[in-house]
């Protein structure tokens, strides 16, 4: 079960040390995109796990010093009534990326080998066609020059609850709180289950998973940030520090009235 998976330590990191080392490692992923941009990579990074385990957080820290033309998030929703009749891993192919780009997956093709079949939302043979398509679907992406990397966060079951109830106390998280949230609440071992026949089928040498310890939100940030930066050799291409040149003088241009323009209301 989950809670056996995770190491549980869950020690106490300082909120200094743990911003110094977020800012640390937020210069190094602009590094990293500029490189991805410059070689032309193509980058896949699937984020897994449990509901509250805190894969969200963590992607929010990777892009939040990144540009979003090269670093996209990926969060799809419920399949339309078209795409359910198209081959499986067609709508996410559409988001796949081009040439110096990183799509960051917040869940992904694996919704099948976990909600889909815990919730009954798949048939038996359309799970199974699944973990024994999931394999090779993956080993084509890699060969096609896309580097995948997948991160199963890990939460215990006393962790995750504690994360629920905050949800609902907070009015700015209660709207992560889906029906679906609570029903996998009551079937946390269901989820366990599935996970693990999961992870028999596409932890390959050739796409493992890695898992993050998510007990303690900072740790799992940075322990998933670190080797994410470890898992792409790049090197350093941010531009030398310059100078402005001097503005140049306006020439016979005249701006129109201030009082003429319609401002937002200044209430503080």
């Amino acid at each position: 079960m989950e809670n056996s998976e995770a190491q549980t330590t869950n020690r106490k990191i300082s909120k200094r040390i743990y911003e110094q080392e977020l800012n640390k490692m937020q210069i190094e992923l602009v590094k990293l995109q500029e490189w991805i941009k410059h070689k032309g990579l193509k980058v896949v990074v699937i984020f897994e796990g449990r509901d509250a385990a805190g894969k969200g957080g963590t992607i929010k820290r990777i892009i939040q010093s990144l540009n979003p033309r090269i670093c996209r998030v990926v969060a799809l929703g419920t399949p339309t009534e078209k795409e359910k009749t198209q081959w499986y891993f067609q709508r996410y192919v559409a988001h796949l990326p081009a040439a110096g780009e990183m799509v960051l997956f917040d869940r992904s093709w694996y919704n099948r080998a976990g909600v889909e079949k815990v919730m009954g939302f798949c048939t038996n043979d359309e799970y199974w066609d699944f973990l024994r398509a999931c394999p090779n679907f993956e080993r084509m992406l890699i060969r096609s020059g896309i580097i995948l990397i997948k991160y199963w966060f890990s939460v215990s079951e006393e962790e995750q609850e504690k994360r629920f109830l905050s949800r609902i106390k907070d009015p700015t998280k209660r709207w992560k709180l889906s029906p679906m949230d609570l029903k996998s609440r009551e079937m946390y071992e269901e989820y366990s289950k599935a996970k693990d026949e999961m992870f028999a089928y596409t932890d390959t040498k050739i796409s493992p998973w890695y898992m993050v310890d998510a007990d303690n939100k900072k740790r799992a940030r940075l322990n998933c940030i670190h080797h994410l930066l470890s898992m792409i050799p790049y090197e350093d291409l941010t531009p030398d520090s310059f100078e402005l040149p001097p503005r140049k003088e306006t020439k016979g241009y005249v701006r129109p009235p201030l009082d003429e323009m319609t401002y937002v209301p200044e209430k503080y």
